[in-house]
């Protein structure tokens, strides 16, 4: 009976021991519940990836967070705000629509093309699950050329070697339009459709004349090739310019103002903005708290901070425009 009782007693207590780490373990009633929510955003190498990792940073608001401690700077209790990398705007836009992300950045000219169902969205449809959460800032298009390639404007690109970017990237949507616009086609060059860190190397190693790329200023990546003297920017200017603004009304003239690019003039081009994106599904309180906290102007600090002298995503600032 004795050795009954000592393991009865036993057994109490690891039961005991049991509940009390099991409550140790458990969430306390305070804890908010998790909330997860993604941002498609582009190549590591382009605007659109950065710009997530901020947002994500600004907007997520895990427990113990000091800065999220005043009122609405980041999002609600317990959201987390997740970034995944993709091809760009057009793979955004299909994610977000088909509901398998939260949310993405996409190109305003890439949007509108998607709700009225033209271009690269014509089979698919109309994206009638879209909606924008912000316009968060502008990008521009740049046309860099390599400087033995003697190309000096956009209709000199003819029987050159171009890359107009991956095929699901916004770049390559606006290249077309630009193309059209100077009355080429991608038959009167060679394409190449390489995301930007691929197509960056072969224009390094030679194998190409010029690249377009759709970013915000100041693009490493740009500054990079400008500064090993390889590469200059070509205007995207003239007739062939006001042909594309008439057409698209989400583009907009444009100038790359001197030294956004060291040593480098103001040189003409059009800009497209950039857009935060989700789908009807989503909670209209929670997309407003975001919407909220990102335009709170306590923010702009740390946006300042973050960007270091670029200067591409400033939402108060768009806000205000």
């Amino acid at each position: 009976m004795r050795a009954l009782g000592l393991a009865a007693r036993a057994l109490a207590v690891l039961g005991l021991g049991v509940l009390l780490t099991a409550q140790s373990a458990a969430p306390s009633a305070n804890t908010p519940p998790r909330i997860s929510f993604q941002i498609s955003t582009g190549s590591t190498t382009g605007t659109y990836f950065p710009v997530g990792q901020e947002l994500a940073q600004l907007l997520s608001h895990p427990p113990g967070v000091g800065r999220c401690e005043a009122a609405d700077i980041c999002g609600p209790p317990g959201l987390i705000v997740s970034t995944r990398a993709s091809e760009g705007s057009i793979a955004n836009v299909i994610a977000v629509n088909s509901g398998m992300m939260n949310s993405g950045l996409a190109q305003s000219d890439v949007v509108a093309m998607a709700v009225a169902g033209q271009g690269p969205f014509r089979e698919s449809g109309p994206a009638k699950e879209l909606r924008v959460i912000a316009n968060l800032y502008g990008e521009d298009v740049h046309l860099i050329a390599a400087k033995t390639a003697h190309i000096s404007s956009v209709a000199d690109l003819r029987g050159k070697r171009v890359s107009l970017s991956a095929p699901g990237s916004g770049t390559i949507n606006t290249a077309r339009a630009i193309l059209a616009a100077y009355r080429l086609t991608e038959r009167s060059l060679t394409p190449n459709y390489d995301p930007a860190d691929k197509a960056t190397e072969l224009f390094q190693d030679g194998k190409l004349d010029a690249i377009f790329f759709v970013g915000g200023t100041p693009v490493n990546l740009i500054q990079q090739l400008l500064d090993e003297g390889v590469a200059k920017l070509v205007p995207i200017d003239g007739a062939g310019r006001d042909r594309l603004l008439a057409r698209d009304a989400s583009l907009s003239a444009h100038v790359i103002p001197e030294g956004t690019y060291m040593g480098v003039p103001a040189v003409e081009t059009v800009s497209v903005d950039a857009l935060w994106i989700t789908d009807t599904s989503q909670p209209d309180d929670l997309v407003y708290s975001m919407v909220k906290a990102l335009f709170n102007p306590a923010n702009r600090a740390v946006v300042e901070a973050d960007r270091v002298g670029t200067h591409y995503f400033d939402p108060v600032a768009a806000a205000n425009a």
